[in-house]
This record gives C-alpha cells, sequence and structure tokens, in this order.
C-alpha cells in the first residue's frame, strides 16, 4: 500500500485504473505465496499432517490432528487458570460496527479520487477521537489491585491523618490520551522514515541515482518497462528495495524519472511492493512484525528463518506477476506529464 500511494501521487491514475492492473498479478501472487506457505510452514501451520492433501481437509473440512487438539487443550487450560478470564462476545460489537462503516468510507473517498493524504488524516483522527470517546466514557476502569504472594487479592489500604479520622481516597483521574494512544506510537519508526526521505531526498539532488540508473540499465534506459528489459528492470528494483527499503526506493524512481508513464508507475509499485518480501530488511512492515513478535516473547521471526521462504517466493511472485502485468495491462504507456496521451 505505501508504494502504491507514492506512485499513485506522480500521475493522475485513478484508484480504479490501479485496481483494473493490478487484480491480475496480484492475485497471481497471492496463489504462489499461499502455496509456498503451505509447503514450507506446513510442520508449524498443521502440527501431525501426514501430507498436502491432509493439511487442504484441515482448512476446509475443519478436520483436526492429535497434536493440534493437544496444543487446544493447552491453551484452553491456562484460560481457565487465568486470574481474570475474558467472557467471550457474541458477535461484532457497536465499535467493530462503526469502525468498518468508516473504513468503507475511508476507502469509498479514496476510490472516488479526493486526495490521499486529505482523506487519510481525516480518517485516522476521526478513528483516534472515536477510540479516545471509547477508552473515557464506555471502557471499564482498569482495577488496581495488589496481590500477596500466594496470588490473593489484598484489601485496599485505608490512609488516616492526624486525627485518626480515614482520609477518602480522590477521585479516579480520568485516562488520557498521553497515557494510551501516544504511548503506542512508533517513533523510532517514524525518526526511521523520516531519515530515509531526508537521506533520500539529499541523495536524488546529487545525480548519482540518475547515473546510477542509466549504468545498470545500460542500453534498457530508454525502454525500462518494454520485455524483456522489464525483468532487468524489476530485479535493479528488487536489489535496491532490499538495501534501503522499498518506500524510499519509490521516492528516488520518482526524482529520476519525472516523465515516466503511469505503466511504468505500475511496473514500479508491483515490484518495490513484492521486493520488500525477499529479506527482512526490504520493508519496514518486516521489522515491524519482528520487533512486535520479539515484545510477546517469540523470537524465532528472524532473517536466517525468513530467507528459506522469502528468497524464492518472493522471486517466484514478482516475476509471475511481471510477465503478467506485461502482457494484460490498462494503462497508458504514454507520459503524461509531457502531453503525450493527449494524442491518443
Amino acid at each position: 500500500l505505501r508504494t502504491s500511494l507514492v506512485s499513485l501521487a506522480y500521475d493522475d491514475i485513478s484508484w480504479t485504473e490501479f485496481f483494473s492492473n493490478m487484480i491480475l498479478p496480484v492475485s497471481a501472487a497471492s496463489v504462489i505465496n499461499a502455496a509456498m506457505l503451505f509447503m514450507y510452514y506446513s510442520s508449524e501451520l498443521f502440527p501431525g499432517a501426514s501430507g498436502f492433501c491432509e493439511c487442504l481437509g484441515i482448512v476446509f473440512s475443519g478436520n483436526r490432528t492429535p497434536e493440534m487438539l493437544a496444543q487446544e487443550h493447552a491453551y484452553h487450560a491456562r484460560n481457565v487458570q487465568a486470574i481474570h478470564v475474558e467472557e467471550s462476545s457474541a458477535g461484532w460489537s457497536v465499535w467493530s460496527k462503526i469502525q468498518i462503516v468508516l473504513v468503507t468510507i475511508f476507502l469509498v473517498c479514496f476510490a472516488v479520487g479526493l486526495d490521499v493524504c486529505v482523506t487519510s488524516i481525516s480518517a485516522g483522527a476521526i478513528l483516534m477521537v472515536l477510540a479516545a470517546w471509547k477508552r473515557q466514557h464506555y471502557d471499564p476502569r482498569p482495577e488496581i489491585v495488589d496481590y500477596d504472594a500466594e496470588g490473593n487479592a489484598l484489601p485496599p489500604k485505608k490512609m488516616y491523618d492526624m486525627d485518626g479520622n480515614e482520609i477518602e481516597p480522590e477521585e479516579e483521574e480520568l485516562v488520557t490520551e498521553s497515557e494510551t494512544t501516544l504511548t503506542e506510537v512508533d517513533y523510532g519508526l517514524l525518526m526511521l522514515f523520516i531519515g530515509q526521505f531526508i537521506l533520500i531526498g539529499s541523495f536524488d539532488d546529487t545525480g548519482v541515482p540518475q547515473a546510477f540508473f542509466n549504468l545498470a540499465m545500460g542500453g534498457c534506459a530508454a525502454q525500462m518497462t518494454a520485455v524483456p528489459c522489464v525483468y532487468w528492470f524489476v530485479l535493479v528494483i528488487t536489489i535496491l528495495s532490499n538495501v534501503a527499503s522499498n518506500v524510499p526506493v519509490v521516492q528516488m524512481l520518482a526524482a529520476t524519472f519525472p516523465y515516466a508513464t503511469p505503466y511504468d508507475w505500475m511496473q514500479v509499485s508491483f515490484s518495490a511492493t513484492i521486493a520488500g518480501n525477499l529479506t527482512m530488511l526490504g520493508s519496514a512492515a518486516n521489522m515491524i512484525v519482528a520487533f512486535q513478535a520479539a515484545k510477546v516473547g517469540d523470537r524465532t521471526f528472524t532473517s536466517e528463518r525468513h530467507a528459506p521462504f522469502g528468497i524464492p517466493s518472493t522471486i517466484l511472485c514478482l516475476y509471475a506477476g511481471t510477465a503478467l502485468l506485461s502482457l494484460v495491462h490498462f494503462s497508458p504507456e504514454c507520459s503524461v506529464k509531457l502531453g503525450e496521451c493527449d494524442d491518443q
């Protein structure tokens, strides 16, 4: 999505045009990725399964192996032993429905061509205000209870003044957004993106990216997205995306090729997005997942474990999608900014 939004910012590419071009290559890449996911992680997703067919049976018919049942029983046993057990709510909550409505409106506004930045900021602000109101007036207050060494709840402590009169506890303060939402913002990640964009912006002014692409593309520099040059072009984008991350690379390409055609941007958007899955450093999303998993104690999502699956799946998805996009696309192969499309 991030690279797609960056690509859409440089030419008048509508949401429907972008969707019509991407539906076929993205669907093919999704099928390939799902198939390789089954092959590589089947022992972890379906412990005890004897083969691919049994895995499909588990997915579509709800069958369970003895190993899966043992894990489910252990999970439920841990929940029973927990001090607080949350009651499962039936159906969608009213807050979930409101969020679905707001997200749907956001997508509709994006699809009809409203400004991307204004639409995104407005939707985010409304969701933040809604979450704050819900937390202040609807969610139950967190209970501050102390426990002894055996796990028994201790009664609240009472305080007395000099005359022996009990001091009434002060009213519970409201939980503010500075204690909840603002503390959950990943400021390190924000600084990472800010630094990347400043660095790439300064790097573009040197003229080195332009010279590098002309040298790397060689005789294909004038016809980057023409077959067979497009396959070398997406390889260069893939390598750069895993060196500097995919979003800064798209920003660099925008400065390097300011008069690229809408079809060129389709290829850039698809290849840069898929290339982010090659290694852990290819996309900030990979690092976010690894950091969040580490916070809950799961440190198995590493570069060593990701590479045997990420490299072959990314290469297959990248070139299969690129081939399909080169065969079936609806964007013009003329520069909008140069006015070449006016004559067509």
